[in-house]
C-alpha cells in the first residue's frame, strides 16, 4: 500500500511538472517567395543593407532567437537562385514554393504545416528596421500570454509585423487562399498589441523609390 501511495504521489508530481512546462517556442516563418512585382525588374529581397542582402539579414536575426526558422522561396523564376544563395550558408530550413504565384497564402500554408503544433511567428523579409531586440521583445511578450495572437505595432500604435499566431490558431492558416495573407484571421479576434520602437513594425520596402527614400533618410551605420 505504501508503495502504491508513493507511486501515485510521484505521478501527480510528474503531472504537475508537465503542466508547468512552458510550451515549445514558436517557429519563425519568413515568407520570401514573392515576385517583387513593384521593383521594376529588381529583387527587393537581394537589395543590400550594409553590404548584406535584406533577406539574409532577416534570416540571420531570426536564427539568433534560437527558434526554428523556415524561409519559403520561389521554386522557379529569375529570383529563385539569388535568394537561395543569400541564405545558403546560414543552415536555415528552406522550402521551395511551387505555387508561389498564388501569393502570400502559399507560404503561410507551408509554414503552418511545418509548425507541427507549435505557435508561428510570421516575419516579413522586406522590413529593414526590425532588429534583434524587437524579436526578443515579441517572443518574451508572447511567452507571457501564449494563447492569444500577438501583433507588433509602431510606437504610435499603427498595426504592423511581426505577428505571432498561437498554437490553437495555426491550423487555420492551412485554409488561406490568394494574396491577402492572414489579415482576415485577425479580424474580430482578441489581438494583443506589442509596440516596437519608432516605425520598426510598419516600414517595408516594396519599390525602388521606397528603397531610395529609406536609404536617404537612414542614420549612418552605428547610430541605429
Amino acid at each position: 500500500f505504501a508503495k502504491r501511495l508513493s507511486g501515485g504521489n510521484m505521478g501527480d508530481t510528474d503531472s504537475r511538472r508537465m503542466h508547468l512546462m512552458p510550451p515549445a517556442r514558436p517557429m519563425i516563418l519568413i515568407p520570401a517567395a514573392g515576385a517583387s512585382r513593384r521593383m521594376e525588374g529588381r529583387d527587393k529581397l537581394i537589395e543590400e543593407i550594409d553590404g548584406e542582402p535584406i533577406l539574409r539579414r532577416v534570416v540571420r536575426l531570426a536564427k539568433g532567437t534560437g527558434c526554428e526558422v523556415l524561409a519559403t522561396l520561389p521554386a522557379t523564376g529569375s529570383f529563385a537562385a539569388g535568394r537561395l544563395k543569400a541564405v545558403a550558408d546560414l543552415a536555415v530550413a528552406v522550402m521551395s514554393i511551387a505555387d508561389a504565384s498564388e501569393g502570400m497564402s502559399a507560404s503561410l500554408r507551408a509554414g503552418a504545416a511545418a509548425a507541427d503544433g507549435r505557435a508561428l511567428m510570421i516575419l516579413l523579409p522586406d522590413m529593414p528596421e526590425i532588429d534583434a531586440s524587437d524579436l526578443a521583445q515579441m517572443l518574451a511578450a508572447f511567452d507571457a500570454d501564449p494563447l492569444r495572437v500577438l501583433r507588433a505595432t509602431a510606437e504610435d500604435g499603427t498595426p504592423g509585423h511581426p505577428v505571432i499566431f498561437p498554437q490553437g490558431l495555426v491550423d487555420g492558416l492551412l485554409a488561406l487562399q490568394g494574396d491577402q495573407g492572414a489579415r482576415g484571421m485577425l479580424s474580430g479576434r482578441d489581438v494583443r498589441l506589442c509596440p516596437l520602437p519608432g516605425r520598426h513594425a510598419v516600414i517595408d520596402l516594396d519599390t525602388p523609390q521606397d528603397w531610395e527614400a529609406w536609404r536617404t533618410g537612414r542614420a549612418p551605420r552605428g547610430e541605429l
